[in-house]
């Protein structure tokens, strides 16, 4: 669940350019994704071009252009996956499951990264509130991660997405997902679904003292 408030540090920037300057085995999207992510670490992004990905991975423009559509795609494409992961677990989820529960559970059924992928998404969000072409994408993403909330929720109390409460319950729990994220990245201790599930734990639960302690423990 990226935010665009986190910032990369110098070190961490190194280490990750170095592990990513190897290229994967065949062509993909995955293979695109790091190739372009080190190039626009390494030269800056306006200065990286399609061409160039496209070269480093040994394919030509045309494919490039099968997996994305734009070259600042390639950082919002796994944000975007995770959108249609959260809006297919919910279109399956039992009746009699709470609202905020489900939440939940889509949220972490859409969400993979371990401690050891935080250099390389420190680096992506770095790229994102850095360059003001991909802060000005990122509200786009940001409201169709909401609007999936918020659509689930208004078929359940049956009202619109966007009345009252299923915009509200789209609204507090991406803020909560953010939270969670730069708080995972800072400590970096475990995945990030443990900072996930403590969040909308505590906001489902409307943040009483019960649920309010210690901050989520190490390598669960």
């Amino acid at each position: 669940m990226p935010s665009i408030e986190t910032s990369s540090t110098s070190s961490s920037s190194t280490r990750t350019s170095s592990s990513l300057a190897v290229r994967p085995r065949g062509t993909s999207a995955r293979t695109l994704e790091v190739i372009a992510l080190r190039l626009f670490t390494e030269q800056g992004f306006h200065e990286t071009t399609v061409d160039q990905i496209a070269a480093e991975a040994g394919v030509s423009r045309r494919t490039f252009f099968r997996y994305y559509d734009a070259k600042s795609q390639v950082l919002w494409a796994e944000f975007d996956t995770e959108v249609a992961t959260i809006r297919a677990t919910l279109a399956e989820t039992p009746a009699d499951l709470p609202v905020m529960d489900a939440v939940r559970e889509a949220v972490i059924a859409a969400n993979h990264y371990g401690a050891g992928d935080v250099p390389e998404l420190r680096m992506r969000m770095n790229l994102i509130s850095t360059v003001p072409e991909l802060a000005a994408s990122a509200t786009v993403h940001y409201d169709a991660w909401e609007r999936a909330i918020a659509e689930f929720v208004g078929r359940r109390c049956g009202q619109p997405a966007d009345s009252l409460y299923p915009l509200a319950a789209g609204r507090a729990t991406l803020a909560a997902c953010r939270a969670a994220y730069e708080r995972w990245s800072t400590r970096a201790d475990a995945d990030l679904t443990v900072y996930l599930d403590a969040a909308l734990r505590a906001l489902s639960a409307g943040f009483t003292a019960e649920v309010i302690t210690d901050e989520p423990p190490a390598d669960r």
